[in-house]
C-alpha cells in the first residue's frame, strides 16, 4: 500500500489486505485512544500521534526539504 501520507512511516500503522487484494491503512492506536480513527481518511497529514518506525517521533522529510 502507498499513498496514505504519515500513515507509510508510522509505527502504528498496520497494513490490512482483504481476499479481493485491496489494502487498508489500520492505525493501532484506535484500539486504546478513541481519538484515533481506526481506519484515517487519507492521505494523512498530519497526526498527533504519529511515531516514525524505528522511534524517532519525527516525519519523513520529503526529497524537496532535505
Amino acid at each position: 500500500m502507498r499513498g496514505a501520507g504519515l500513515c507509510d512511516a508510522c509505527a502504528h500503522q498496520q497494513v490490512v489486505r482483504n481476499t479481493r487484494g485491496s489494502s487498508f491503512s489500520l492505525c493501532r492506536r484506535s484500539r486504546t485512544d478513541p481519538r484515533y480513527p481506526k481506519y484515517p481518511p487519507i492521505p494523512v497529514l498530519r497526526c498527533p500521534g504519529f511515531e516514525a518506525r524505528g522511534g524517532s517521533g519525527e516525519p519523513p522529510r520529503s526529497p524537496a526539504s532535505a
